[in-house]
Protein backbone atom coordinates (compact mmCIF):
# COMPACT_ATOMS: atom_id res chain seq x y z
CA UNK A 1 0.00 0.00 0.00
CA UNK A 2 2.94 2.39 0.68
CA UNK A 3 4.05 2.08 -2.91
CA UNK A 4 0.70 2.88 -4.40
CA UNK A 5 0.79 5.71 -2.09
CA UNK A 6 3.75 7.39 -3.32
CA UNK A 7 2.54 6.58 -7.06
CA UNK A 8 -0.63 8.53 -5.92
CA UNK A 9 1.74 11.23 -4.75
CA UNK A 10 3.72 11.34 -7.14
CA UNK A 11 0.98 11.52 -9.85
CA UNK A 12 -0.93 14.56 -8.34
CA UNK A 13 2.30 16.35 -7.88
CA UNK A 14 2.81 16.08 -11.78
CA UNK A 15 -1.26 16.86 -12.16
CA UNK A 16 -0.91 20.26 -10.20
CA UNK A 17 2.26 20.83 -12.63
CA UNK A 18 0.31 21.18 -15.02
CA UNK A 19 -2.97 22.83 -13.04
CA UNK A 20 -0.81 25.92 -12.16
CA UNK A 21 1.55 26.68 -15.33
CA UNK A 22 -1.50 25.81 -18.09
CA UNK A 23 -3.18 28.73 -16.72
CA UNK A 24 -0.37 30.72 -16.53
CA UNK A 25 0.28 30.13 -20.25
CA UNK A 26 -3.13 31.54 -20.63
CA UNK A 27 -2.80 34.65 -19.27
CA UNK A 28 0.33 35.08 -21.62
CA UNK A 29 -2.30 33.55 -24.41
CA UNK A 30 -4.57 36.52 -23.45
CA UNK A 31 -1.67 39.27 -23.98
CA UNK A 32 -0.85 38.88 -27.57
CA UNK A 33 -2.51 39.22 -30.54
CA UNK A 34 -3.90 36.94 -32.65
CA UNK A 35 -1.32 35.36 -35.37
CA UNK A 36 1.40 36.06 -34.18
CA UNK A 37 4.36 33.10 -33.89
CA UNK A 38 4.66 34.39 -29.52
CA UNK A 39 0.82 33.13 -29.95
CA UNK A 40 1.40 29.91 -32.14
CA UNK A 41 4.46 28.95 -29.74
CA UNK A 42 1.74 29.09 -26.81
CA UNK A 43 -0.86 27.56 -28.25
CA UNK A 44 1.41 24.43 -29.17
CA UNK A 45 2.83 24.44 -25.65
CA UNK A 46 -0.46 24.78 -24.15
CA UNK A 47 -1.78 22.07 -26.21
CA UNK A 48 1.34 19.62 -25.51
CA UNK A 49 0.72 20.18 -21.52
CA UNK A 50 -2.89 19.40 -21.44
CA UNK A 51 -2.34 16.45 -23.61
CA UNK A 52 0.60 15.34 -20.86
CA UNK A 53 -1.16 16.58 -17.89
CA UNK A 54 -4.37 14.42 -18.38
CA UNK A 55 -2.99 11.15 -18.16
CA UNK A 56 -1.38 12.29 -15.23
CA UNK A 57 -4.71 13.28 -13.48
CA UNK A 58 -5.88 10.14 -14.12
CA UNK A 59 -3.89 7.83 -12.93
CA UNK A 60 -4.06 10.00 -9.34
CA UNK A 61 -7.89 9.48 -9.68
CA UNK A 62 -7.32 5.71 -10.26
CA UNK A 63 -4.76 5.45 -7.73
CA UNK A 64 -6.52 7.73 -5.04
CA UNK A 65 -9.75 5.31 -5.85
CA UNK A 66 -7.67 2.43 -5.11
CA UNK A 67 -6.31 3.67 -1.81
CA UNK A 68 -10.03 4.83 -0.56
CA UNK A 69 -11.12 1.33 -1.96
CA UNK A 70 -8.24 -0.17 0.11
CA UNK A 71 -8.13 2.02 3.41
CA UNK A 72 -11.97 2.58 3.43
CA UNK A 73 -13.89 5.69 3.73
CA UNK A 74 -12.14 7.72 6.29
CA UNK A 75 -14.79 10.71 7.69
CA UNK A 76 -16.00 13.90 7.10
CA UNK A 77 -12.81 15.15 5.73
CA UNK A 78 -12.69 12.81 3.68
CA UNK A 79 -15.83 14.09 1.59
CA UNK A 80 -14.73 17.72 1.84
CA UNK A 81 -11.53 16.50 0.13
CA UNK A 82 -13.35 14.38 -2.43
CA UNK A 83 -15.76 17.62 -3.17
CA UNK A 84 -12.41 19.35 -3.67
CA UNK A 85 -10.83 16.66 -6.21
CA UNK A 86 -14.78 17.04 -8.42
CA UNK A 87 -13.85 20.35 -8.17
CA UNK A 88 -10.70 20.25 -9.73
CA UNK A 89 -11.39 17.61 -12.38
CA UNK A 90 -13.88 20.23 -13.09
CA UNK A 91 -11.22 23.23 -13.34
CA UNK A 92 -9.11 20.52 -15.18
CA UNK A 93 -11.78 20.05 -17.95
CA UNK A 94 -12.62 23.67 -17.85
CA UNK A 95 -8.92 24.24 -19.06
CA UNK A 96 -9.26 22.14 -22.36
CA UNK A 97 -12.61 24.05 -22.76
CA UNK A 98 -10.49 27.57 -22.88
CA UNK A 99 -7.64 25.88 -25.03
CA UNK A 100 -10.20 24.86 -27.62
CA UNK A 101 -11.45 28.61 -27.48
CA UNK A 102 -7.71 30.18 -27.37
CA UNK A 103 -7.44 27.99 -30.69
CA UNK A 104 -10.41 29.41 -32.20
CA UNK A 105 -9.79 33.04 -31.05
CA UNK A 106 -12.75 33.04 -28.91
CA UNK A 107 -11.68 33.85 -25.67
CA UNK A 108 -13.00 37.11 -24.50
CA UNK A 109 -11.71 37.54 -20.79
CA UNK A 110 -8.58 39.56 -20.27
CA UNK A 111 -5.31 38.77 -18.60
CA UNK A 112 -6.26 39.95 -15.36
CA UNK A 113 -9.13 36.87 -15.60
CA UNK A 114 -6.64 34.70 -16.51
CA UNK A 115 -4.20 35.99 -13.25
CA UNK A 116 -7.27 35.20 -10.84
CA UNK A 117 -7.88 31.71 -12.24
CA UNK A 118 -4.67 30.73 -12.33
CA UNK A 119 -4.89 31.34 -8.27
CA UNK A 120 -7.68 28.19 -7.87
CA UNK A 121 -5.55 25.31 -7.99
CA UNK A 122 -3.32 26.90 -5.05
CA UNK A 123 -5.90 27.12 -3.18
CA UNK A 124 -7.81 23.76 -3.76
CA UNK A 125 -4.46 22.67 -2.90
CA UNK A 126 -3.57 24.45 0.30
CA UNK A 127 -7.40 23.09 1.64
CA UNK A 128 -6.37 19.24 0.22
CA UNK A 129 -2.91 18.91 2.04
CA UNK A 130 -4.53 20.74 5.15
CA UNK A 131 -7.51 18.21 5.61
CA UNK A 132 -5.34 14.94 4.84
CA UNK A 133 -2.39 15.83 7.51
CA UNK A 134 -4.94 17.46 10.15
CA UNK A 135 -8.34 15.37 9.38
CA UNK A 136 -10.22 17.82 11.31
CA UNK A 137 -13.37 16.25 11.21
Amino acid sequence: MLALKALHISMVIAWFAGLFYLPRIYVNLAMVEPGTPERERLLLMAGKLYRFMTPLGILALVFGIWLWLGYGFGGGWMHAKLALVVLLVGYHHYCGRLLRQFTAGQVTRSHVWFRWFNEMPVLVMFAVVFLVVLKPF
